[in-house]
């Protein structure tokens, strides 16, 4: 991370076409597609440049973690 940098968490699934589907919870709206996760990352890199450009709010999240719930 550069110094001064922000951190934003992605969160990744997979469509059922295959692609993967990236959202970043701490900013509203900012979410992306990729066919590759390379592609994916690039994409939501773009999109977080432009949701900071636009003046987006972001909200103060703490990331936690994931749990898997099977039923």
């Amino acid at each position: 991370m550069r110094p001064g940098g922000r951190e934003f968490y992605v969160i990744i699934e997979r469509d059922e076409d295959g692609y993967y589907v990236g959202e970043v919870p701490q900013l509203r709206a900012c979410y992306s597609q990729g066919k590759t996760l390379d592609e994916l990352m690039a994409n939501i890199r773009e999109v977080i440049e432009l949701c900071l450009e636009e003046g987006e709010e972001e909200y103060r999240l703490e990331f936690v973690g994931l749990q898997k719930v099977v039923l």
